[in-house]
């Protein structure tokens, strides 16, 4: 389903498109649907949100940059209902600390996509050694 809105700046650093409520409506998968969403050649997986009365699908920094958006301009939105399995790509030695701790594991299945992405992404962004082998033992200590 296709549409042209605004990219607006929601408050801090986040950023939203507001979705009709016909699209939503449209894609007949609830009131969160989990959708697949291109601008301007950019595409992302995510979830529609009803926040305040209304619908918002987030437009992340990392997503504002790689589709070179910026708050306060219109766009077209295409997005389409996002039926494939979310999985998480572990970092090797996040996949590792999480293979020696059954416990963790375990905890780690019962998380959510977001959740898990969480995890992994602040793992990738360290930029020290020293700082990404905390961040693996602080979030197997979290799940253990």
């Amino acid at each position: 389903m296709d549409f042209t809105t605004d990219l607006e700046a929601t408050g801090g650093t986040t950023t939203g498109f507001v979705v009709p409520d016909e699209v939503v409506e449209g894609l007949g998968a609830g009131r969160r649907p989990k959708v697949v969403v291109t601008v301007q050649g950019h595409t992302w997986r995510t979830s529609i949100a009803s926040i305040g009365g209304r619908f918002l699908l987030g437009a992340s920094a990392a997503v504002r940059e790689a589709a070179g958006l910026t708050a306060g301009q219109t766009y077209p939105v295409s997005v389409e209902l996002d039926t494939a399995p979310r999985t998480v790509e572990l970092p090797d030695d996040l996949a590792a600390a999480l293979a020696a701790s059954p416990e963790a594991a375990a905890s780690w299945a019962r998380l959510t996509y977001s959740q898990q992405r969480q995890h992994a992404e602040a793992v990738r962004a360290a930029k020290k050694l020293e700082t990404r082998e905390r961040r693996v033992a602080t979030s197997v200590a979290g799940l253990g």
